[in-house]
């Protein structure tokens, strides 16, 4: 997938006009240039992603219930998350052009994992950020195993809670 995603960054307005079986032209009303077309991917992106998390309730039962909506909210939005992810030259490109306070675009887990802590669900023994960011990887890599075929589309969700279960939640076990 990083190759396919690489070529798509380099592609021209003409190429993704012919991708989308549209005219030159038809594109062009809405983007003069490739860096609109980006930047309008990315903000699209965002509120999607956005709108994803706020549909899962995370504040909302309790914390490994809520994280697994929100797993199942961001495997539903993986193209989205792989349009910003998926090349870091993309954010790259956004950011320069526009300087956004992405603290504030991006959705945010840090209090679920932080409530998911302090009710001993959630291992303690790491930041709720760097648990933040092991979710985001899990959803990508579930995602793009789908798409390499790796995995059913379906079958997306059950594989990512599994992995961050295994690695992230406390174990009666292991207190």
């Amino acid at each position: 997938m990083r190759r396919r995603t690489s070529a798509r960054c380099r592609a021209t307005l003409a190429d993704i006009a012919e991708a989308a079986q549209i005219g030159r032209s038809t594109l062009h009303r809405y983007f003069s240039d490739r860096q609109d077309l980006v930047n309008a991917a990315v903000v699209d992106s965002f509120h999607v992603v956005e709108k994803s998390t706020a549909g899962a309730a995370i504040d909302q039962g309790p914390p490994l219930e809520a994280m697994r909506r929100l797993i199942a909210a961001l495997v539903d939005a993986g193209d989205r998350l792989a349009c910003l992810f998926g090349d870091p030259r993309v954010l790259e490109e956004f950011t320069a052009c526009y300087k956004p306070d992405l603290s504030v675009v991006l959705p945010t887990t840090v209090s679920l994992i932080e409530r998911g802590q302090a009710e001993g669900v959630f291992d303690p023994g790491v930041s709720a950020e760097w648990i933040q960011q092991v979710l985001w990887a899990l959803t990508y890599t579930g995602w793009e195993a789908a798409e390499k075929g790796l995995l059913p589309r379906h079958g997306v969700a059950a594989a990512v809670t599994r992995a961050f279960e295994s690695g992230m939640a406390v174990s009666p076990a292991h207190p």
